[in-house]
């Protein structure tokens, strides 16, 4: 898939390593200039990265401020900071709820209340794309804190649509399911986990990362589309534990 950036300005927070850093890449390589918000050392050659805690509100907003200036106005925003977490409800520390609410929900926020208001005053509109996950709309067990940490980012997506579309800013989400990325990376200690999703994705195998940045991308670029959750899972979200089919032998 190609698209044309030529000269926009685009920021990605967490685009030092996967789902982000993929991003990043096809910006790049679409003529787009990036600025790259993340607490990793950014590899890809951007015209700007700057290290910043997304839970930190005055690091974003210093951060948000810095892009805006490197890149002479923000028109495209990919919100991938993000962290992930495993553990029962019963057992859970506030610690570690808070930790990935922190960053998931309240760093994605801060993000896009800093981007959203360059935008407005920018004057000329923008498209903002958060990265949600599958995890947010379905019922995982062990992941009680990342999953309605990414159920609030689908909300704050459609809420910011609402609000945003008189000043030409559309916001959406992307939601990924099982993709090979250093966050899904633990999930291979749990036996047959990642082969069990594989097997129940439509199209069959896990998601890299440049699948899933291919469609926040054509996302973000889609004139006419707000306030939408968009499912890049290869269809893993389809699968049914009571689908009748499984017992006539269906593929």
């Amino acid at each position: 898939m190609s698209f044309e950036l030529h000269d926009a300005g685009a920021l990605v927070t967490g685009g030092a390593s996967g789902i982000g850093a993929a991003t990043v890449d096809i910006l790049r390589r679409a003529g787009a200039r990036v600025a790259v918000l993340d607490l990793q050392e950014v590899a890809a050659p951007v015209e700007l990265a700057v290290r910043c805690d997304v839970t930190d509100e005055r690091q974003v907003v210093e951060s948000v401020a810095e892009a805006r200036g490197a890149l002479g106005g923000i028109d495209l925003a990919f919100l991938s900071a993000g962290v992930g977490g495993f553990g029962p409800l019963v057992d859970m520390t506030l610690a570690e709820w808070d930790r990935v609410i922190a960053v998931n929900l309240r760093g994605a926020f801060t993000s896009l209340r800093e981007i959203a208001r360059a935008m407005v005053t920018g004057g000329r509109g923008g498209s903002i794309v958060l990265v949600g996950s599958i995890s947010g709309f379905l019922t995982e067990r062990m992941m009680g804190h990342y999953s309605v940490s990414k159920a609030g980012v689908a909300q704050l997506g459609r809420v910011a649509a609402r609000e945003l579309g008189p000043f030409g800013v559309r916001v959406n989400t992307i939601a990924p399911g099982a993709t090979e990325t250093p966050l899904f990376a633990p999930t291979q200690a749990l036996p047959g986990y990642q082969e069990r999703a594989a097997a129940r994705a439509a199209l069959g195998g896990l998601g890299s990362a440049y699948a899933v940045a291919e469609a926040a991308v054509a996302l973000a670029c889609t004139p006419w589309v707000t306030g939408q959750v968009l499912a890049a899972d290869g269809g893993v979200s389809l699968w049914s534990p009571i689908d009748p089919a499984e017992g006539l032998g269906a593929p």
